[in-house]
């Protein structure tokens, strides 16, 4: 069981930085307990490490590559410095890296809004708050983020999409949005007079996902070519602008306040517009109790939602099509367990919550996904308190007050002495759905195998079961209705705000 014990003291005024100092420069572990991270050394000439530990202008576009250099040279090591890692630069409060699932699931489940609870880290959320406000989930801590919770608990809940009614008429509009998407690609395969075609699904994908959340989830009525021709790119473009902001802007000055005096700043601040613009259209059918509007269940007025409202619908373009590209991307290089979803989907003319609960295959394929890809590849915390950590497995760890933690998800889920063949019968660089048969058959409790996928504790994605619906639904029907195969094996990924195939989910595809 999980225990946190607040230390009275830590380290919040100038005077305790200062004090903390010595042991900074004589490189003295701050931590303390049975399972010590060993140190990282903040510049490593000659080690061939792939990066600094820190992000800045040159590195911050690879982010997964700034989480390995904690791990250059871990796996020689024994003991709990082979999976926790800690750099502590003279001045800074230290930085707490691990791989250690056991040290995730505890510190992700000690967060909260309680006193000597964790906080979400807002540093590598800078630029998105200043995107979408700070008043939002993602962002907010403490009571504004409890208060936030408490308002996106009832309409992304599974009680409320999976209500007979509700998910009907998901599906059915659902429906129609993919089957006039396929029907694009069917008449783009049929025009160019061969039997298969060539395609980067990605932006197809986006479309797609913002589609169903737009017009399906809130009811809104936004044509495909809108959202195809100017709300994506417009939203591609503010998504790429946060990445960069939060390394950048030092000054911390929102976008919207500099002078178009240049032509990315301009375009900046016509895409913030299309954003705001996109946001109203979504929060307009409110007033009708309209689709999952009437599930909601607050009289906050409409100002009041917007933040949120961004954070949803750039969580749509990212998050969500994250999963689904990673999904088809691996099928597309798996051609045995494609055929085993097509096999499980063939038949399913119509979607009922029975109906995906009976589609195990396609779950282990997802499941599989989110293990070896997931798009939220480090969950950020941050110590409000010195603070006792414990695992299941009673490895106890103090964390001091105002250590950054970077749970480093992506690397966790790979390593073999967590998900490798002695513990889940296949290599963990390995794309293995029947992994989780395996798991299954020996008896392997669902608490001791989380991929993190959607984050974990308190702070679980509010997103998760309307994400999982909406792969699961697109996934299931691009398989029935096409075969596709990648045409390079390797299938490296990009990182920004969440994690992407790096080819742009480049298929050759043909109709069954």
């Amino acid at each position: 069981m999980t225990k946190f014990t607040p230390v009275v003291g830590g380290y919040r005024t100038v005077f305790q930085r200062i004090a903390r100092l010595p042991k900074q420069l004589f490189a003295i572990n701050p931590f303390d307990g049975d399972c010590l991270p060993s140190r990282v050394r903040l510049f490593h000439p000659g080690s061939g490490r792939p990066s600094l530990p820190f992000p800045h202008r040159w590195n911050f576009h690879d982010p997964v590559r700034i989480l390995e250099c904690y791990f250059h040279g871990a796996d020689e090591e024994q003991g709990p410095g082979r999976h926790n890692r800690y750099l502590d630069v003279p001045g800074f409060d230290p930085v707490l890296v691990t791989r250690d699932p056991g040290m995730i699931r505890a510190i992700a489940t000690a967060t909260g809004d309680r006193e000597g609870q964790f906080d979400r880290d807002t540093m590598p959320s800078i630029g998105i708050a200043r995107a979408t406000g700070k008043d939002t989930l993602l962002f907010a801590n403490g009571a504004e983020w409890k208060k936030q919770r408490k308002i996106a608990a009832c309409p992304f809940g599974k009680t409320t999409l999976y209500q007979p009614e509700q998910f009907g008429e998901f599906a059915e509009t659902f429906r129609t949005t993919v089957q006039q998407r396929i029907e694009v690609l069917r008449q783009h395969l049929a025009s160019s007079d061969q039997d298969s075609v060539e395609i980067r699904l990605e932006s197809e994908v986006k479309v797609v996902m913002l589609e169903m959340l737009t017009n399906n989830f809130f009811g809104a009525e936004i044509s495909y070519d809108e959202l195809c021709n100017r709300y994506v790119p417009a939203l591609e473009r503010v998504i790429d602008h946060i990445v960069s902001d939060t390394v950048r802007n030092k000054l911390g000055i929102p976008w919207r306040k500099l002078p178009g005096v240049t032509k990315r700043i301009a375009q900046a601040r016509q895409d913030d517009a299309a954003f705001d613009e996109l946001t109203q259209c979504v929060l307009a059918p409110r007033s009708e109790n309209k689709a999952l509007w009437k599930q909601f269940k607050s009289d906050a007025p409409d100002a009041k939602l917007l933040s949120n409202l961004k954070v949803f619908l750039a969580g749509a373009l990212e998050a969500t099509t994250s999963y689904a590209t990673w999904a088809i991307s691996h099928l597309a290089r798996n051609p045995a367990a494609q055929e085993k979803v097509f096999q499980e989907v063939k038949d399913i003319d119509v979607y009922t919550p029975e109906t995906l609960a009976s589609a195990t295959y396609i779950r282990n394929v997802l499941n599989e996904t989110l293990r070896l890809t997931p798009s939220l590849y480090f969950l950020p915390r941050r110590a409000t308190a010195d603070t006792w950590v414990t695992t299941a497995d009673d490895r106890k760890l103090l964390i001091p007050s105002g250590t950054h933690i970077l749970l480093d998800v992506w690397h966790a889920n790979r390593h073999e002495d967590h998900w490798g063949v002695a513990a889940s019968g296949y290599p963990a660089n390995e794309f293995a759905p029947d992994r989780w048969e395996h798991l299954a058959a020996a008896g392997r409790a669902t608490k001791d195998i989380l991929h993190f996928g959607f984050g974990h504790g308190p702070r679980v994605c509010p997103g998760k079961h309307l994400g999982e619906l909406e792969v699961s639904l697109v996934v299931g029907a691009f398989v029935k209705t096409f075969q596709f195969q990648a045409e390079t094996a390797a299938n490296p990924a990009r990182a920004g705000v969440s994690t992407k195939p790096a080819d742009g989910t480049q298929v050759r595809m043909s109709l069954r």
